[in-house]
């Protein structure tokens, strides 16, 4: 894995935080962490390997409350403890302005966890 994706502050994620693959409309997981460069998904359907993928989630607490897609690229992925399931890296590709400044305002407000 490339460095300079890991060099940004991860954001745990406590709540459950479904992502939705919009081109199917499926929840394919749920967020592990978060940066301004990429997440961890914990996936729960299978993933094609270094494949492009185009991704929604919400954060609920976020100061708004619009959900933010996102354009991703699986970089890697692993078999999880619990059967079913997948922790997945995604470096983001794409993002819509508003949704960069909702993620970086929802990243720098208090009470957030940093791996």
């Amino acid at each position: 894995m490339n460095d300079e994706f890991r060099r940004a502050r991860r954001r745990r994620i406590v709540e459950t935080v479904q992502v939705i693959d919009t081109m199917t409309e499926q929840v394919v997981g749920h967020l592990g962490n978060l940066s301004e460069t990429g997440m961890m998904l914990i996936a729960s359907m299978p993933l094609a390997d270094d494949a492009l993928y185009q991704l929604r989630f919400d954060l609920r607490d976020a100061p708004r409350q619009a959900p933010i897609e996102v354009g991703a690229h699986l970089l890697w992925q692993d078999r999880a403890s619990m059967p079913g399931q997948t922790w997945a890296g995604f470096r983001f590709i794409a993002m819509p302005e508003d949704g960069m400044v909702q993620l970086r305002h929802w990243l720098d407000s208090p009470g957030g966890s940093f791996e």
